[in-house]
């Protein structure tokens, strides 16, 4: 079977530690580099979270130090909902920098990807910074990247204000170069990581799969939802299911633009699903709860019979 390459840019942040875990334990996935960015917390806090996921995991895949503020916009943060450091509720063991390749994010992502015999897929589950630097430093890797999937945007309301998702919110600058790169990008919004939510029936399958289910479940059950929700929302493993079973979601085309001036809307994903002729995005815009559930704990199992 011929895996897919990928390249993970994240804010870790719970949510993210799931979709790290799942992506690098699938047997469909190659995942050649995480780049770890400010997001959720500070690049500081990101990166440590990073290394130490995958001294956990026992893996070795290489971390490349990402961007440590958005383009333009003044640094927002989401520690309230995910703590201080980002992943409250778990104590991970202090890793050291060992995995760290030296170097600038961009430059080694488009070495990467330029030397890659297949074409590379990116996955953006935090603020887009660094893939628009690569963009605008880079614009030649476009040639070798199969598609953009990310976590990110809102059909409706905002998470971050009334009409701004957070990991755009973060960056909108960074995220308007994304969906305007000539790519296609796969969009997991706001929307579909309120609907896959986890029951705590659910939940406790997870905590029953090991050491690392007994870790996401610890994580996720210190989530705190800005808006006081109990069920726990699975927001970021939503992109890596749209990338490995595309068939549990439905996808929409849209012309996805990013509001960058508007007082009350900066950061709002305008998603235009009636201008078809150019639709530069495909949106999911519903989810089979069923499928999702089992496909995330079966991931979560996987996962830990990979660890050990």
């Amino acid at each position: 079977m011929n895996k897919k390459p990928l390249i993970i840019s994240t804010d870790p942040g719970i949510d993210d530690i799931a979709a790290m875990t799942i992506s690098l334990f699938a047997q469909e996935l190659d995942v050649r580099m995480i780049v770890p960015t400010w997001g959720n917390v500070a690049l500081k806090y990101t990166l440590q979270n990073t290394l130490n996921l995958e001294k956990f995991l026992h893996t070795k895949v290489p971390v490349v130090v990402g961007a440590n503020q958005p383009l333009v916009a003044p640094m927002i943060s989401a520690a309230s909902v995910h703590g201080k450091t980002g992943i409250a509720g778990f104590e991970f063991e202090q890793a050291d920098d060992s995995l760290i390749e030296p170097g600038l994010a961009a430059t080694l992502m488009a070495k990467e990807i330029k030397s890659s015999p297949e074409k590379i897929t990116l996955m953006g589950i935090g603020p887009l910074t660094d893939f628009a630097l690569l963009f605008k430093q880079y614009p030649e890797v476009k040639e070798n990247i199969a598609e953009i999937v990310i976590m990110g945007g809102n059909i409706g309301h905002g998470n971050h204000s009334p009409f701004a998702e957070y990991n755009i919110a973060g960056d909108p600058e960074a995220a308007q170069v994304v969906f305007h790169s000539g790519l296609l990008v796969k969009v997991a919004p706001l929307e579909i990581g309120n609907k896959a939510h986890l029951t705590p029936e659910q939940m406790d399958k997870v905590k029953t799969c090991g050491e690392v289910g007994n870790m996401l479940y610890s994580l996720f059950s210190n989530i705190h939802e800005p808006d006081g929700d109990p069920r726990i929302k699975i927001y970021d493993p939503t992109a890596v299911g749209i990338m490995l079973h595309p068939e549990m979601f439905t996808m929409k085309k849209a012309n996805v633009n990013i509001e960058l001036r508007g007082q009350y809307t900066y950061g709002a994903s305008v998603m235009d699903f009636m201008d078809q002729e150019h639709a530069n995005a495909e949106i999911a815009t519903d989810v089979d709860l069923d499928k999702f559930a089992t496909w995330f704990i079966d991931s979560i199992k996987k996962a830990n019979q990979g660890r050990e």
